[in-house]
């Protein structure tokens, strides 16, 4: 694995940390669940970049999205005890499978 994908994937973990803590700030009102938020958005947007350098914007931006969706959705489910039906869940696959599609077989993102 490359350094690029491991920024990625720090990414991707700080970026799912901030957005589970941003139930937790109560419209920023809690300090400490709010600098977590602040932090841990800086720290993705830090290592996003970073991978920009290498992977190019559109495969890293689905990478990034697809682990988004399924690391929140199962934080959702542990931290806040919030359940998806199988309509949501068939659409969380869906858009998942929207960007894999878009990333694997479309030359729009090499233009």
């Amino acid at each position: 694995m490359t350094a690029a994908y491991i920024y990625l994937l720090i990414a991707v973990i700080a970026e799912t940390i901030s957005t589970t803590a941003l139930k937790a700030t109560e419209g920023f009102t809690r300090p400490w669940p709010s600098l977590v938020v602040v932090i841990g958005y800086g720290v993705a947007f830090y290592f996003f970049s970073l991978t920009l350098r290498v992977i190019p914007v559109g495969v890293s931006y689905a990478i990034w999205s697809g682990l988004g969706i399924i690391l929140i959705s199962l934080l959702g489910w542990l931290v806040y005890e919030q359940m998806l039906d199988l309509p949501a869940i068939i659409g969380i696959a869906l858009i998942i499978c929207g960007i894999l599609v878009m990333n694997l077989f479309s030359n729009a993102l090499n233009r």
